[in-house]
């Protein structure tokens, strides 16, 4: 599940680290934060004679350490562990019990970091959708992986210009990669109320030809109401694309309706819908339980819906 970027603050909060993340220790130049994501939610798939189960959507720790160098220098670390796969399917993952999301070093020079080892590519942070769960295509890039094993990445944020660049290094020969090779790159700016974002991305997986996917997007606070579209294609293959609104009806609750479009060159076109709604409790933003349905033009395809509940840290 994708969650909905995009604007040059958000962006710059990421450069700076985890943003509502517990402090477990700070002295000396040296910062340790963890990060906790955890959602539980009753759920319907969309399709045919689906049932009901209980799934575990995010169940993920994050540690981040920080060291202050000097001239506004610093560098960190981050280790990003997965507990839902194993959660909702004991033969899913490792006997561990869980899965290693991210794991990577970093430099940050005042406004740029860089950063190496397992984590998302740049173009992860594209997409205006607001579903809890992907009803059609988050957008053009999730057609391909959005993360890999062997990546160089390089966030800068200047003023309201938010610019990333990646690469997954192919590691051709190396028995511990899976051999897929990624150049990715995000751009997203401001302009008052308006929002702009853009991405692209020349993916090849081993033993295929390399293929490339664009997209742009644009954002836009009305005040009473948020809207977002954005259109990606990849080339001879499908477009994608979203349309999103949402609105605030009280303060602790907000209300999102989007649609969603998959058109691929073989043939098939498929267009769903959902609608959400969150509460945050008033005391702590962070606990916030929610609702959702969702639709698809596919053929015998009944509608999904799930609630559930969120505790973030």
């Amino acid at each position: 599940m994708k969650r909905v970027a995009l604007t040059t603050a958000i962006s710059a909060a990421m450069l700076a680290g985890s943003v509502q993340a517990a402090t477990i220790y700070e002295g000396n130049g040296l910062k340790y934060d963890l990060k906790g994501d955890l959602q539980v939610q009753l759920r319907q798939k969309i399709g045919d004679n689906q049932d009901q189960d209980l799934e575990f959507d995010d169940l993920e720790l994050k540690n981040r350490v920080t060291y202050d160098l000097n001239d506004g220098m610093s560098a960190f670390a981050q280790l990003d562990y997965s507990f839902d796969k194993r959660a909702n399917d004991q033969s899913a993952d490792s006997q561990d019990g869980g899965k290693l999301e991210e794991a990577y070093l970093g430099l940050k020079f005042d406004n740029i970091a860089l950063r190496v080892g397992k984590q998302n590519y740049s173009t992860d942070e594209f997409s205006v959708e607001k579903a809890y769960e992907t009803v059609v295509e988050d957008d053009i890039f999730d057609l391909n992986d959005d993360a890999g094993d062997d990546v160089i990445r390089v966030d800068a944020q200047f003023d309201n210009l938010f610019v990333s660049l990646s690469t997954d290094l192919k590691a051709e020969g190396n028995a511990d990669s899976d051999g897929t090779k990624s150049t990715d790159l995000f751009v997203s700016t401001d302009l008052g109320n308006v929002g702009l974002m853009a991405a692209y991305q020349n993916y090849q997986e081993m033993g295929s030809d390399s293929v490339s996917s664009w997209g742009v997007g644009v954002t836009f606070d009305a005040g009473f109401a948020r809207f977002g579209a954005d259109y990606g294609s990849m080339e001879d293959t499908a477009d994608v694309y979203n349309l999103v609104a949402s609105f605030p009806v009280a303060e602790t609750t907000t209300v999102a309706v989007g649609v969603q479009n998959r058109d691929e060159d073989a043939g098939d076109d498929i267009t769903g819908w959902y609608a959400n709604a969150t509460y945050k409790f008033p005391e702590q933003k962070a606990v916030s339980v929610f609702g959702e349905i969702g639709d698809t033009d596919a053929d015998n395809t009944d509608p999904g819906y799930l609630v559930g509940m969120r505790i973030v840290f």
